[in-house]
């Protein structure tokens, strides 16, 4: 199994951080993550507004969790971004070219 399939997503290692308490916040994260890393999996662009709306969450949030996404022990993904206008930007997973994309699970 490779990072890129769902099955392996329910052994995400722990959050960190200096304000993290396991109990108030593990399953809450671990499920934002889920769900951001479900949408960026079409390929496309997304603003962090666009993301926020369909997760339910923060803008804050969204963007946290693409930070956590970047990082090896959430899956290393590469995530570009690319600015639209005006502080405006979107974020797209990259796909390496021998890697199948897997279809959205977040509506």
């Amino acid at each position: 199994m490779s990072r890129l399939d769902p099955q392996t997503w329910g052994n995400a290692p722990q959050f960190d951080g200096k304000t993290f308490e396991p109990e108030r916040d593990q399953s809450r994260l671990k499920a934002q993550l889920d769900a951001v890393r479900s949408i960026m999996f079409d390929g496309r662009p997304h603003t962090l507004a666009e993301i926020a709306e369909r997760v339910g969450a923060p803008e804050a949030s969204v963007s946290a969790r693409l930070r956590d996404l970047r990082k090896p022990k959430f899956g290393g993904y590469q995530i570009e971004r690319s600015h639209v206008s005006r502080g405006l930007w979107q974020y797209r997973l990259a796909f390496p070219q021998n890697v199948q994309r897997e279809t959205s699970a977040v509506a």
